[in-house]
């Protein structure tokens, strides 16, 4: 499969609002299996800690929230914090009439080169053990584990 061509812009102040709604439901889908959340608690979670992380919205500094858009079109989003030394992906997410398609890939290349141009040496994320599609697209792309937490069941 070829990767689509992808650039990225920064999200607008009318984008922002369905963008938050998007992305705190994205990160109550994982979040709340993992700390054994309801579906609710998972979301009040999620939009509780997205807005902790961006009390000025899409204007809070350290923060980057791009639309990723195949020509004019947008197909997914990308959120990147530059608080430390290294980036740190907040948030990727293809819509989910673009999935398949290599945008997740075209995103995270797009991501990699705007904060090569920014002057990062490293980009890390987080992702969820049981996002297998997820963790597959990272390691092709040259993401190594650097951490692993584990839990069991009793």
């Amino acid at each position: 499969m070829t990767t689509p061509l992808v650039t990225l812009r920064p999200i607008t102040d009318p984008e922002f609002a369905s963008w938050r709604d998007r992305a705190a439901a994205s990160f109550a889908s994982g979040i709340g299996p993992a700390q054994g959340l309801d579906p609710a608690g998972a979301l009040e979670f999620a939009y509780r800690e997205t807005d902790r992380l961006l009390p000025k919205g899409h204007s809070t500094d350290n923060h980057l929230i791009w639309l990723a858009c195949a020509g004019d079109e947008p197909v997914g989003s990308l959120w990147i914090n530059t608080r430390t030394r290294g980036a740190f992906i907040y948030g990727i997410e293809v819509d989910a009439d673009h999935r398949g398609k290599g945008y997740g890939r075209a995103i995270m290349l797009a991501g990699e080169d705007e904060c090569r141009r920014l002057g990062y040496s490293q980009l890390d994320l987080n992702v969820f053990g049981d996002n297998s599609t997820a963790i597959h697209l990272y390691e092709s792309l040259g993401y190594i584990v650097t951490s692993q937490q584990m839990r069991k069941e009793l």
